[in-house]
């Protein structure tokens, strides 16, 4: 059976797309720091995709931590200890924080960085070598439309997600000579605990993580280099950065 990695899998976008892979076909793995999320994660998957799970090994869990530095190595040995064949990696595991720079803890913001720009490069560096020596396999990187512009009072955060936009860009093109796909992912506003963990109100126009989860995975499977739900996200990315960070200022402060 081919499988699908995804990190951050146990809630929002990546849980969602665990569902789609299952529904097309695939076993999933999920990844995450919180053993108890994964258990319940897997339990409500096998729920809910009763008549498509057959096999215990449909669904694998590997708790991991990759907000530290050396989670993705052990990640990706306890997955190769596994002996499934991956043929996607979902980078999608990361979080934000809200206030202006010099008020947030540094700490914290090694760790968004770790987690949001770190371990993506490790995991694609890993896993392309796999992937190369097969002649295929596909990867997912999960950015943010927050990626075409600054962030005033999110700006590490902004910052580290244009990096994994302008790095998936980059291997997209070295990859692609090698028979793999790399595609990243700009949502917008999704319904997800983002918000929350940031500590703000999810906006009413939200998009739901269900529906960006299957933009996502069909845009993979036809091999798009940049993946952008929603028609006023789209258009959004031709208007001025300036612009654009202007009006984040104005949301965020």
């Amino acid at each position: 059976m081919r499988y699908a990695l995804i990190t951050g899998g146990t809630s929002g976008i990546g849980f969602a797309m665990a569902g789609e892979f299952l529904d097309r076909g695939y076993g999933v793995i999920l990844a995450s720091s919180s053993r108890k999320n994964l258990a319940i994660a897997k339990r409500k998957l096998e729920v809910k995709k009763s008549k498509i799970v057959k096999s215990t090994k449909q669904i694998i869990i590997v708790e991991q931590d990759l907000s530290i530095s050396g989670g993705a190595e052990k990640l990706y040995h306890k997955v190769k200890a596994l002996g499934t064949d991956v043929e996607i990696v979902v980078n999608n595991a990361g979080f934000g924080l809200l206030g202006g720079t010099e008020s947030i803890n540094i700490n914290d913001d090694k760790k968004m960085i770790q987690l949001n720009a770190t371990t993506p490069v490790c995991l694609c560096k890993l896993f392309l070598r796999d992937m190369y020596e097969n002649g295929r396999g596909k990867i997912l990187n999960v950015a943010s439309t927050g990626a075409f512009q600054p962030g005033p009072y999110t700006s590490t955060y902004f910052a580290s997600k244009s990096f994994l936009y302008s790095y998936s860009r980059a291997i997209r093109q070295e990859a692609a000579a090698r028979g793999v796909i790399v595609s990243t992912l700009c949502p917008g506003t999704t319904r997800t605990k983002f918000f929350e963990k940031a500590g703000q109100k999810t906006p009413i126009w939200a998009m739901s993580a269900e529906k960006t989860a299957k933009i996502a995975v069909d845009g993979l499977m036809r091999n798009r280099g940049i993946i952008v739900p929603g028609v006023i996200n789209n258009i959004l990315r031709i208007v001025p950065s300036g612009v654009k960070m202007y009006f984040v200022e104005m949301l965020k402060k």
